[in-house]
């Protein structure tokens, strides 16, 4: 299988993909490693072995999820303080993930989805950085990683942006077959696609932008979703960051009911993010309160330099009307590779911080909120002296 493969890649990926491939991260004999497991088993069974976590795990105690001061305490003065000076001093950069495409908006880019009133959600993105960088004197860097399929019509959008908002792209790699082959489209044309938030990291290294903000004395990169506009920078929840002292730290939000995802456990010597799937069948997830919004500030320094054994992580799609199947990994697992701590942040109201938006339906029931949230954060003028915004 590992040879039939690889003959395949090297006669059916044309020289012009092959050449985007290799600038995008693409490592064709790790390609064909991942895809000699899916002829080992049963899919569940293949994928239970290769993500269930061995060993014990056991959930955080209350002090290791803290909840963000409340407003006008004392702590949050002193950690006010702390965070607007390192803006001020231009120790900090803001990258969003907007590699997506909102599939279950019709295929469009997500970035350029309208959010509310005709401002689309990398518009307010764009107006929250203007927010910042006004107040701390400094232009705030402002990093878009995204995909093959949002590159264009993103730099597109970005035609007029200021020099200090720079995209850089994720890695690429092809489809495979069930059984393990390279999947063809109806043209005949390998199927490619974006391999996961986890490329973050090496694909931030690969620009150069990390290490031109290092030089410049760069300390923090604050990494959230771009349709998540409730994570925002704030100077308390960076100064909580810096006081933590731990290389990462995890916004992480009470759960809801029916709320499922990655949530922070004792695994493996490490309190990290783990999903669900990956946990032990006879550890009850109920157990922990919170769970990951997706929302990390990390040292600048160990973004750059830290050795991360990524897991690939199989996902099955449908192509063209048939089963496809691509590996993907996940930027939580820096919490496995290095030492993090967590914040529990509102999700309720003017002070929330996570309003993710999957479909219409969800940005229909989060609309009012988002414009709440975006008036208070400085996404907007006021409302008698609005004024058009980009889309």
């Amino acid at each position: 299988m590992p040879i039939e493969l690889r003959d395949a890649l090297d006669q059916q990926l044309p020289a012009a993909l092959r050449q985007q491939l290799t600038q995008h991260g693409f490592d064709q004999e790790r390609l064909v490693t991942l895809a000699s497991s899916l002829r080992t088993s049963a899919p569940s069974v293949r994928r239970d072995l290769r993500n269930r976590i061995r060993g014990p795990v056991f959930a955080p105690t209350p002090d290791e999820i803290p909840p963000v001061p409340p407003p006008d305490s004392r702590d949050a003065r002193r950690l006010t303080a702390i965070g607007q000076g390192m803006l001020r001093r231009g120790e900090v950069a803001f990258c969003v993930m907007a590699g997506g495409m909102a599939t279950r908006m019709g295929g469009v880019v997500k970035a350029l989805v309208e959010a509310f009133d005709g401002r689309t959600f990398l518009a307010l993105r764009l107006a929250e950085n203007n927010y910042w960088s006004v107040r701390a004197g400094i232009p705030v860097p402002l990093w878009l990683m995204t995909s093959d399929a949002t590159q264009p019509g993103i730099a597109s959008a970005l035609a007029k942006a200021p020099s200090h908002v720079r995209t850089f792209e994720q890695d690429l790699s092809v489809r495979l077959t069930s059984e393990g082959g390279l999947f063809l489209e109806d043209d005949g044309s390998p199927s490619t696609y974006a391999t996961g938030h986890g490329d973050l990291p090496d694909a931030l290294r690969r620009s150069g932008l990390l290490d031109s903000f290092r030089a410049r004395g760069g300390k923090v990169v604050w990494i959230t979703n771009l349709d998540n506009l409730g994570a925002t920078i704030d100077p308390v929840i960076l100064g909580s960051f810096v006081e933590a002292r731990r290389p990462v730290m995890v916004e992480v939000c009470e759960k809801a009911p029916g709320d499922r995802g990655g949530i922070p456990v004792h695994a493996e010597r490490h309190l990290q993010v783990l999903e669900e799937f990956r946990l032990p069948k006879d550890f009850d997830a109920s157990e922990v309160p919170v769970f990951n919004t997706n929302t990390f500030l990390v040292e600048a320094e160990a973004l750059a330099t830290a050795s991360i054994s990524w897991n690939w992580f199989e996902v099955e799609k449908t192509v063209e009307g048939r089963v496809a199947i691509q590996f993907e990994r996940l930027l939580q697992e820096l919490t496995g590779a290095l030492p993090s701590a967590y914040l529990t942040v509102p999700r309720e109201g003017e002070e929330s911080r996570f309003l993710p938006v999957k479909d219409f339906d969800e940005l229909t029931r989060r609309r009012s909120t988002i414009e709440l949230v975006a008036r208070a954060r400085g996404m907007l003028p006021a409302r008698s002296n609005r004024t058009s915004e980009p889309s």
